[in-house]
């Protein structure tokens, strides 16, 4: 079926559901104004904005319960992760983050005693940064919950569902990151 047809790319109707969602509705205008054009696109590209949105407007609990936004966790749990010191430009890749903003989290972080920064013995513009032991802690500490918290979040999909679906985005993310900046052009 295809999306002006009545049914959606991934199948069932385009309300998704009992009742639909947001991009059901967006959608179903869309097809009044132009029934000549495939909204599939819309139907899965709006629906991953839109749950991210809804992801990023809730927080994460634990996160929050801890003074911490998901971008300073995610840099928290680079530098635990990899397991060694890492230069800001390390960071920002592993976190998909620009040089500013990773300045930006790196001097708070540093202010709040999560992490150190040193010097590089042979290049003084290069800098490394490792967890402090409160740092290692406070991901350690979190990371169970958080895990628990995103648990309950997917609460109300299937194991084999959460399995697909982690796959068929593994496979859509894997795709995006290797001909995104093809695709800006």
């Amino acid at each position: 079926m295809t999306a002006t047809d009545g049914g959606s790319a991934a199948g069932g109707d385009a309300r998704g559901g009992p009742g639909g969602d947001t991009v059901a509705a967006v959608v179903r205008q869309w097809r009044a104004v132009h029934p000549d054009l495939d909204t599939g696109p819309m139907e899965i590209i709006g629906r991953i904005n839109r749950c991210a949105a809804l992801l990023q407007q809730a927080e994460d609990a634990p996160l929050r319960r801890a003074g911490l936004s998901r971008a300073e966790f995610d840099l928290l749990g680079a530098l635990r992760r990899t397991g060694h010191e890492l230069t800001p430009g390390d960071v920002a890749r592993e976190t998909f983050s620009s040089g500013a903003a990773v300045t930006k989290r790196l001097k708070q972080l540093t202010e709040r005693g999560l992490v150190e920064r040193r010097g590089d013995t042979r290049d003084r513009r290069v800098a490394h940064v490792r967890l402090t032991d409160a740092g290692r802690d406070l991901v350690d500490g979190i990371l169970p919950e958080q895990l628990a918290y995103e648990s309950a979040v997917l609460s109300g999909i299937d194991g084999v569902e959460q399995h697909e679906l982690a796959v068929l985005l593994g496979g859509l993310l894997g795709r995006l990151e290797g001909r995104l900046d093809a695709l800006r052009r």
